[in-house]
């Protein structure tokens, strides 16, 4: 069996995500109720049976580091199984990561000392559920130098993503970034291989890539420099399909925008989420709390009636107290309040928060430990609310963490 280290690069800023991003780096932000962004692909690594692992970090990384040293250490040091973290420690310059490329290039020694076979490289801010072993498997057999992992997508969006062309084995061909007319898949108009920054390489070929890369005046990122470099220089490149069981693409997102990570909380409240939480044989894990069971309150309101809370098609992670609310398509973290006569609709609600009675809540992200008053409404006013807090392209309001709420008075 061939030795495969990993490097999960999580060192980004994410200014995208802000103002999530305010005081944390994007794989650190909350996700589906009780995770961090980075435990899919911690979990991916795990479930594949890759346990020899460095976390390459950077910026207001505190909290990612913390939940790491919290909730992963789950291998054997004695098998010599590991998952470090590294901060950028400008060993080779005086420069912070300046890439992806980079990035593993500042870092070569891990390499040197572990001499694996194969380096596999993965983003730590995607979701997604994946058994690399099958493209260990893959790249063997093509005896390929990098082996990219690709996720057919719409030819409409390929201007969100690098864009991978290929001949009809699978060979690639060229990569273009954000392409507005975009090389499709042959065979297919209507489709493109959107790159998912899933790169396995042969350590031997990586090393001499990064060097050569090093010397040139680039961004020193492996889509835009190092995949096409390796192109020019003749290597053995390949592209692994990323599809289901059956054939169809694999669920992947890349939440790198306020929306896009909303709309991918949003798809865990589906009646089949195309992201399943729930398959024992393939675990998402993540650091728990010792928090109590979630309590859900009937309660008399002032007029008299009984307040009966309804939780409709919505995640509710431990330690909850619902006292005569109504949840809808929403997604609520552990420790939160909410008081009678409240409403959340399409929301992702986050640790801690309380929320007052009879407030209102529709197509928002309330971030870590905000207190809402009593009788407030928001995602109804986006004129006002986006004087005071933060409004996506789509409609969707953003309460960032600790947040001194206004009152919004019915």
């Amino acid at each position: 069996m061939r030795k495969v280290l990993t490097f999960i690069l999580a060192g980004g800023k994410g200014e995208r995500l802000n103002p999530l991003t305010r005081d944390r780096a994007k794989p650190a932000v909350p996700f589906g109720g009780k995770y961090r962004i980075i435990d899919f692909t911690l979990s991916n690594c795990v479930n594949s049976g890759l346990r020899r692992i460095y976390v390459l970090i950077q910026y207001k990384s505190f909290s990612l580091q913390k939940h790491i040293l919290a909730g992963w250490d789950i291998v054997s040091n004695q098998l010599g199984e590991f998952i470090d973290v590294i901060p950028a420690q400008q060993r080779i310059s005086t420069d912070w990561y300046r890439g992806t490329a980079d990035a593993i290039y500042q870092n070569i020694y891990t390499i040197n000392d572990h001499n694996p076979d194969l380096v596999l490289i993965l983003a730590g801010d995607h979701l997604y559920k994946m058994d690399y072993q099958k493209m260990i498997d893959y790249h063997e057999a093509m005896k390929a130098d990098v082996t990219i992992a690709c996720s057919p997508q719409p030819v409409a969006i390929a201007h969100q993503f690098g864009v991978i062309e290929v001949d009809k084995k699978n060979r690639v061909k060229g990569f273009q970034e954000k392409p507005q007319h975009p090389k499709t898949i042959p065979g297919d108009l209507n489709r493109i291989l959107a790159s998912t920054g899933i790169y396995l390489f042969d350590k031997d070929a990586l090393l001499k890539e990064l060097e050569i890369d090093a010397l040139n005046a680039s961004d020193h990122d492996f889509g835009k420099n190092v995949i096409p470099q390796m192109m020019t220089n003749k290597r053995h490149l390949y592209v692994y399909n990323f599809a289901d069981n059956n054939g169809q693409p694999a669920y992947w997102r890349d939440i790198g925008t306020r929306d896009a990570y909303y709309q991918a909380n949003m798809d865990l409240v589906k009646e089949r989420p195309p992201l399943d939480l729930y398959d024992r044989k393939w675990p998402v894990r993540t650091f728990h709390e010792q928090y109590p069971p979630t309590q859900m309150i009937s309660c008399r309101n002032d007029k008299g009636p009984v307040l009966n809370p309804a939780i409709i098609n919505s995640l509710i992670a431990e330690g909850c107290q619902i006292r005569g609310a109504t949840i809808i398509d929403s997604v609520l973290s552990s420790h939160i309040k909410v008081s009678k006569g409240a409403r959340v609709e399409r929301s992702v609600i986050m640790e801690g928060v309380i929320i007052g009675e009879n407030v209102h809540i529709q197509n928002a992200i309330i971030d870590k430990e905000v207190v809402i008053p009593a009788n407030s409404r928001i995602g109804f006013d986006l004129e006002l609310e986006a004087k005071r807090f933060d409004v996506t392209n789509s409609g969707i309001v953003i309460v960032a963490k600790k947040t001194a709420m206004p009152v919004f008075s019915q």
